[in-house]
C-alpha cells in the first residue's frame, strides 16, 4: 500500500529549520518553508514544495497561505523568542493539529509547553548529550533513546567477545539487557540466531536503561 504523503510547514529557515525542511522534502513529504527574510527563503525555492516570504506572527497571512491545511507545523525560530511564541500560537490558532518548536532556554521551553506545543526541541543540547554519550565510551557507536527510560545502543564488539556466540553472552542474566541483533556490515542477524559467532567489526544491538547499558560496557 502506498505511503500517504504528509504536509509540513516549517517556520524559520535558518540552519535548523532549513535542514528539517529539506530532509522532510527529501523523504517524500510536501513541505512549505516560511521565513520573514527573503535571503533565507531564496535558497529553498527549488528544494521545497513551496518557499514563502511570510511573517508567521500574522495568523491571517498563515491562513491565506493555506497553512491551516498542513498536518504538522515546525517552528525553527530560536533567537527571537517573541516571534517563536507568536508563530506557535498562530499555528495552533489556524488549526494545525501537531506543532513542534525549537527552544533556546528553559524559560522559552516553559512558555512553549504552556502554549500546548506538542514537542519542544533543544537541538544543541540534545546533540551535545548524544555526542557526550558516544565519546564517553569508545565501544558505543551510536544510540537511540526510546523516550521511556530505555535506549537502544550499538556496541562495537571488543576483542574479548570476538569468536563468542550470542548464546554465551551474559547480557540478559547479568545486566537485564535484551539483544535485538547483530549488524555485520549491511547484514542484519536477528537475536534469535543464538549460534551467531561474533566477528571483528560487528555491532551488537542491545536494549536497556542507561545504567544497565553503562554497567555492561564497563564490564567489557
Amino acid at each position: 500500500m502506498a505511503r500517504k504523503t504528509r504536509t509540513f510547514a516549517v517556520i524559520g529557515l535558518g540552519t535548523f529549520g532549513g535542514t528539517v525542511a529539506r530532509d522532510l522534502q527529501r523523504f517524500g513529504n510536501d513541505v512549505i518553508g516560511i521565513d520573514i527574510a527573503e535571503r533565507h527563503v531564496t535558497p529553498f525555492v527549488d528544494d521545497l514544495s513551496q518557499a514563502l516570504i511570510l511573517d508567521a506572527r500574522d495568523d491571517g497571512a498563515l491562513r491565506d497561505a493555506g497553512i491551516d491545511g498542513v498536518d504538522v507545523g515546525v517552528v525553527g525560530i530560536g533567537t527571537d523568542i517573541e516571534a517563536s511564541v507568536l508563530a506557535s500560537i498562530n499555528l495552533k490558532t489556524v488549526g494545525v493539529g501537531t506543532v513542534w518548536a525549537k527552544a533556546t532556554s528553559k524559560n522559552h521551553h516553559r512558555i512553549l509547553s504552556k502554549l500546548g506545543v506538542d514537542r519542544v526541541i533543544h537541538p544543541e543540547r540534545e546533540v551535545g548529550q548524544h555526542i557526550a554519550q558516544v565519546l564517553n565510551n569508545p565501544l558505543v557507536r551510536d544510540y537511540v533513546s526510546l523516550g521511556n527510560g530505555k535506549h537502544v545502543v550499538n556496541f562495537r564488539v571488543p576483542d574479548s567477545l570476538e569468536g563468542k556466540a550470542l548464546s554465551e553472552l551474559s547480557y540478559q542474566a547479568d545486566h537485564n539487557l535484551r539483544c535485538i541483533g547483530v549488524l555485520r556490515g549491511t547484514e542484519y542477524i536477528g537475536h534469535d540466531d543464538a549460534s551467531c559467532t561474533l566477528e571483528k567489526g560487528d555491532l551488537l544491538l542491545l536494549l536497556g536503561t542507561r545504567q544497565e547499558l553503562r554497567d555492561f560496557a564497563s564490564a567489557l
